[in-house]
């Protein structure tokens, strides 16, 4: 098993917070049983805080404090802000019912029984996930039901005993003598709080509960096939060693020093960015360096990935894709029925309006002026206001890697009626909304079937038999690419998104087709890059972000939240320029560490094949897109919360998907069009990552004062002080009224006080 030091401390800390607890929930069952003997339950109930177990209550609650630095020191996954809002909430009601009236009423015993009883068995489930090394299958079942179970009875029942602690110490006359603040605090403030903290508290344990039932009860996953990531020597497809080795070898290819740092590192999960970083630092010594780094990184991920036959056989990725598969798919196409419009113009919705023309130009230089996207951006989306031809997309043919991605343009191409060759899962109800689509514009869409399209008599056997895998099919998907529609220029996007470690499955097997349909066929290619992600960017767009470190930081409450987290939240979002003789390069880290080294992998892969296609003469339109509310970031609440509370970091701005296709797919217009664009090879730049500084539509996260993996905390504060603010407002003046009108405080007048 192997337990570290840390995994031990972290057992005896869990193991006597256990047993005191079992201290306070037996010695209150002994005295409640006692009190039922004598038929005065209720007096039980009234006088259980002070049952003989009080020093082990006040002791183990307050032991509780050291949760909050072990979330602080990353002892434990846990958010720290939400941790210490847990463990002083219980802190605030036990002061009262330590030195008030609060702990002789029945309310006081239902809260001790409530608190110890569910803190018994979560101890005991700690002890036990750290012991197994597996939270979700390693606990034995029955602590883990009770872990996940018993707060639907417990918690309604704790938090009516902290309630009526609470009121009770409010009307406790010498309580608030000797402290003024406690019956407004008490009396109201707290009640309030938890009138609308606690349903999300009992909702948020339930879908918890959820989540961790289907994990529990989670069907085995299916034997790998197609692009997976290789075994090691325990038999597992661990992804860290494999992320570690390819950033290794491809910093490697210029740097040793840095390459042994990488395979040094033990906490890769939250260490992999400085050596992000570092990467980018050796690629903008030189473009031979930049170029060199990418190739070695996207050959070692050639060579250790696997390719697994269906029969189970396997071999590297590489070997895969020089081989010739016997299979084909069949080709069917649709020409849609909708009506080509004569003129062709750029439409933009946005905020509930569609923009066009001058009020359109308008919108993007208020965008412009307010920094919410760069300069080049602004002027890639006014050109192709200022030439509709670029919107003639008659004779263009766009290859969708995941053409039913989210944020990818397929709707603004069937609208401009393009030739859309579409790549998606061979899922029916993918392709009954793709297909429609298509079917009501004035453009075409080409995509794989199974068998030949005239063997489909109807809509659902097309439907049944469309799509192909980009993991399992890739050589296929590769092969069908090459022969459909000889002597025709390709734009190939890759839009397809997955979580966790199979993003860099699906990103290196889009890679493995654009890297040959690029090569072989002089492809376009075009990708929407993150800005959540490490750039190097203007000297405009660096300088904006020290005006803004500089205004903001001066704020109290900014001041308060960077301390209080010693410099954790609100970083400042700029680093001292990398000086290459007489050039600067402005290296911005917008990398979320939340997202984990796999995303950053597989849009670095994204980065390394832009800088490789382009210096062999291909254009690559490669831009930053916004931070966008799809479905698959905002179905995570926290994301949504602070998103909600990003915007008061000027110049951040969160757009909707619709806005952020519209405008992302203007720019790739005008990069296919525009021979200055830096798109075009013909371009000359400095440092091969120069591509993805120009043509920025990054939503403010360039400019703004703090880097974006510092602000998410307060982000979701900021979003649920402006959502309570009226609330708050309401009862306080109605406090104040109430206090004015009638001189009463919970049974306290002034003249009392």
């Amino acid at each position: 098993m192997g337990l570290k030091p840390t995994d031990i401390y972290l057992i005896a800390y869990n193991a006597l917070c256990c047993a005191g607890w079992a201290q306070v929930l037996i010695g209150a069952l002994e005295y409640l049983y006692f009190s039922y003997q004598d038929d005065n339950f209720k007096l039980g109930l009234e006088t259980v805080f002070f049952s003989g177990k009080l020093d082990y209550l006040i002791i183990v609650q307050l032991a509780a404090v050291l949760e909050i630095v072990h979330a602080a020191v990353g002892l434990v996954r846990s958010p720290v802000m939400v941790t210490t809002m847990q463990v002083m909430s219980r802190v605030v009601v036990l002061f009262p019912a330590v030195f008030s009236n609060g702990a002789t009423q029945y309310g006081a015993g239902l809260m001790v029984l409530a608190w110890s009883m569910v803190e018994v068995p979560r101890y005991a489930f700690y002890i036990m996930a750290i012991w197994s090394g597996d939270a979700t299958k390693g606990t034995p079942y029955p602590l883990f039901w009770l872990r996940y179970s018993l707060f639907a009875i417990l918690y309604p029942m704790g938090i009516f005993g902290e309630l009526t602690v609470c009121l009770a110490a409010a009307k406790d006359t010498h309580f608030a003598l000797s402290y003024g603040w406690a019956p407004f605090a008490y009396g109201t403030l707290l009640p309030v709080i938890y009138f609308f903290g606690s349903p999300f508290m009992i909702f948020n344990m339930y879908s918890n509960r959820v989540n961790a039932m289907k994990k529990r009860f989670a069907r085995p996953p299916p034997p790998p096939r197609g692009v997976s990531w290789p075994e090691d020597e325990k038999g597992q497809r661990s992804s860290t060693n494999v992320n570690k080795a390819i950033l290794a070898a491809a910093v490697g290819a210029v740097n040793k020093d840095k390459e042994a740092a990488v395979n040094k590192t033990r906490s890769w999960r939250f260490g992999y960015v400085k050596h992000l970083a570092a990467m980018v630092e050796e690629q903008c010594k030189s473009p031979e360096a930049a170029l060199k780094i990418a190739q070695a990184g996207l050959d070692k991920a050639y060579d250790v990935f696997e390719f697994i036959a269906p029969d189970g056989s396997a071999v590297s990725l590489r070997e895969a894709m020089e081989s010739k598969p016997t299979e084909k798919f069949h080709t069917a196409y649709i020409q849609g029925e909708g009506k080509k419009t004569d003129k062709n113009q750029l439409e933009i919705p946005y905020d509930e309006r569609t923009l066009r023309g001058d009020k359109l130009k308008k919108q993007v230089k208020e965008w412009v002026d307010y920094g919410t996207i760069e300069p080049s951006a602004g002027d890639a989306i006014i050109s192709c206001v200022d030439h509709p031809e670029y919107l003639d997309l008659s004779d263009r043919y766009f290859v969708l890697l995941g053409a039913g991605s989210a944020m990818g343009p397929f709707l603004v191409l069937m609208a401009l009626g393009a030739n859309v060759i579409a790549v998606d899962l061979d899922r029916d109800f993918i392709w009954k909304r793709l297909i429609k689509i298509a079917r009501l514009s004035s453009g075409s869409i080409t995509f794989p079937l199974k068998v030949p399209q005239d063997e489909c008599k109807t809509d659902d056997d097309l439907f049944k038999n469309a799509g192909c895998n980009l993991f399992t099919h890739t050589p296929m998907i590769r092969d069908w690419l090459l022969d459909l529609y000889p002597g025709k220029d390709f734009t190939v996007g890759s839009y397809a998104y997955l979580d966790g470690a199979r993003h860099v499955q699906v990103s290196l097997a889009m890679d493995a087709i654009c890297k040959d349909l690029s090569e072989k066929r002089k492809a376009s290619l075009a990708y929407l890059c993150t800005p959540t992600d490490l750039h190097l960017v203007p000297k405009e767009a660096y300088e904006a972000a020290k005006a803004n470190y500089k205004s903001y930081s001066s704020r109290i409450f900014c001041m308060i939240m960077n301390t209080l987290s010693q410099g954790k939240l609100l970083r400042k979002n700029y680093r001292a320029p990398i000086k290459v003789g007489d050039e600067e390069f402005y290296l911005l880290n917008g990398i979320s560490v939340a997202q984990g080294p796999n995303y950053a992998l597989a849009k670095r892969m994204q980065h390394w094949r832009a800088i490789i296609a382009r210096s062999k003469g291909c254009i690559v339109s490669s831009n930053i897109a916004p931070s966008t509310s799809t479905v698959s970031v905002v179905h995570n609440r926290t994301f949504a919360w602070a998103y909600e509370g990003m915007p008061y970091f000027e110049p951040y701005e969160i757009f909707a998907p619709e806005t952020s296709n519209a405008v992302m797919s203007a720019i790739l217009f005008n990069d296919l069009n525009d021979p200055k664009s830096v798109a075009n090879p013909k371009t000359k730049v400095s440092n091969p990552n120069q591509l993805f500084s120009y043509n920025s539509f990054h939503g403010g996260l360039w400019r703004a004062a703090y880097e974006v993996d510092s602000i998410g905390e307060t982000s979701v504060l900021i979003y649920f002080w402006r959502a309570s603010a009226s609330y708050i407002a309401f009862v306080v003046l109605s406090y104040l009224v109430f206090w004015c009108n009638y001189g009463k405080l919970f049974g306290l007048t002034q003249e009392e006080a």
